[in-house]
């Protein structure tokens, strides 16, 4: 009996032990899992940096120092910056076709297409605080000089076709000075004086070595970010349906060489509203058009069924890398 007895009180002493053991294992593992615990619900991870990128035929290392940091700082920026960049694919999509054409016919470098990327964020209606408008981000002066009008009623700074004629003409002119794509972005932000003026004081011969204003350091480099990004969205962690891009529009072409009194009137005769004949050919900055040297402008009309996302509608996709199925 007192056997018995002794067994049971060993077992019931067994019992409480393990108990005991794992209630402060279990609480060092609950301790551990609270101070190991993230103070936000997602996690952020840092993006993978190519040992090289290749832009307008050149290729960039990523070994030195100072390039990797730069473009890891605007790859981060803009794989976090997460709903510009996702508008931006999604214009692109209706602008590339647009733009890609005008800089192959000029003899410029597709990639160049990316320098309107970070200007403008693909805003044909972009103005920055300094006064520098449209897709390309022209002053009023620069936009005159390179073939733009600006007046109170017409600026091309608007057009996307003018501006973007405008700006290969600018590329061109600074590759020709340079013999480099990169010095010749570097040059559109900062001005080819700057930059002339940088390369002698500093006694290098690129401009990647230069030491200049923060904004125009981080511009070519923003513009390397922006073509890694839109080359593959997907692994950057946008992901979009075709039907999300923004469709293509088509237009008719409407020549004008006249005055037109109203505007207004002018788009409800082509059967659309002002706002979308505004819409569509912004550099109208007025309600009306006083052409007294009868230029011929070239206004565009959206046709009807381009005004409208239909459900089940395929339109054209500019870049299949842009979308999954």
């Amino acid at each position: 009996m007192k056997r018995k007895a002794l067994l049971l009180t060993m077992i019931f002493i067994s019992i409480v032990a393990g108990i005991t053991i794992t209630a402060l294992i279990s609480g060092k593992d609950s301790d551990k899992a609270e101070a190991e615990k993230p103070y936000v619900l997602s996690m952020t991870a840092s993006v993978e940096i190519p040992d090289q990128v290749t832009f307008a035929g050149e290729t960039t290392t990523t070994e030195r120092y100072d390039i990797r940091e730069r473009l890891d700082r605007e790859l981060n920026t803009f794989t976090y910056m997460h709903g510009s960049t996702m508008l931006m694919i999604k214009r692109a999509n209706r602008l590339f076709p647009i733009i890609e054409p005008i800089l192959k016919r000029n003899g410029i470098p597709d990639d160049m297409k990316y320098l309107a990327v970070i200007e403008s964020n693909l805003d044909s209606d972009a103005k920055s605080p300094a006064g520098a408008i449209g897709l390309w981000q022209f002053m009023s002066s620069t936009a005159k000089e390179y073939g733009m009008e600006v007046t109170s009623e017409v600026d091309e700074r608007y057009n996307i076709e003018k501006s973007t004629i405008g700006a290969c003409r600018y590329l061109k002119s600074a590759y020709a000075k340079y013999g480099s794509w990169s010095a010749a972005s570097m040059s559109y932000n900062g001005g080819m004086a700057r930059i002339n003026s940088a390369l002698n004081n500093q006694e290098v011969e690129e401009a990647m070595d230069l030491w200049l204003v923060q904004e125009t350091t981080r511009y070519y480099y923003r513009m390397l970010a922006a073509k890694l990004i839109f080359e593959n969205p997907r692994d950057y962690g946008f992901v979009l349906k075709p039907e999300q891009l923004y469709k293509p529009i088509e237009f008719k072409e409407v020549k004008i060489s006249t005055s037109i009194p109203n505007l207004v009137t002018f788009a409800q005769q082509n059967g659309v509203t002002y706002a979308q004949l505004k819409d569509f050919n912004t550099w109208l900055r007025d309600d009306k058009l006083t052409n007294k040297n009868g230029k011929t402008y070239t206004i565009l009309i959206p046709t009807e069924e381009s005004l409208y996302y239909k459900k089940g509608e395929k339109y054209k996709i500019h870049n299949l890398n842009w979308t999954s199925p």
